[in-house]
């Protein structure tokens, strides 16, 4: 299982990569590989400003729908537009071409909650 050491994570298993005042997020590779095959991933929020922990949008599986929950408050710049018509990018790529939401960081203090990789590692039994 890949749990790249340089992102942070939250315990909905969604991943954190921090540039500046912008994270990069997406859902890491043990929670892409508990979904399944994904099928389809909505987000209806860019240009939105969303608190910590609000749903930003969804992904769905071919058994299930999951909630995407946001890991830090800010605004919704950009979505992953290529997972539109590549929705499995999130299952082969899921750091990579798998990402999902790009947003504007309004609180950075938010940033110390987030896991470590290891701490992450503990969560899942990895």
């Amino acid at each position: 299982m890949n749990i790249p050491s340089e992102l942070k994570y939250t315990k909905d298993h969604e991943w954190v990569m921090i540039n500046g005042d912008v994270a990069t997020i997406g859902i890491t590779d043990f929670a892409q590989g508990e979904l399944g095959d994904i099928v389809y991933v909505e987000v209806e929020t860019v240009d939105e400003t969303l608190e910590q922990e609000e749903i930003f949008g969804t992904v769905e599986a071919v058994k299930t729908v999951s909630d995407l929950f946001l890991p830090l408050s800010g605004e919704i710049i950009e979505f992953n537009e290529v997972l539109e018509d590549e929705p499995e990018k999130v299952n082969s790529d899921p750091y990579g071409q798998g990402w999902m939401i790009k947003v504007k960081i309004s609180d950075s203090s938010q940033i110390d909650g987030l896991l470590s990789a290891d701490d992450y590692k503990e969560l899942i039994g990895a």
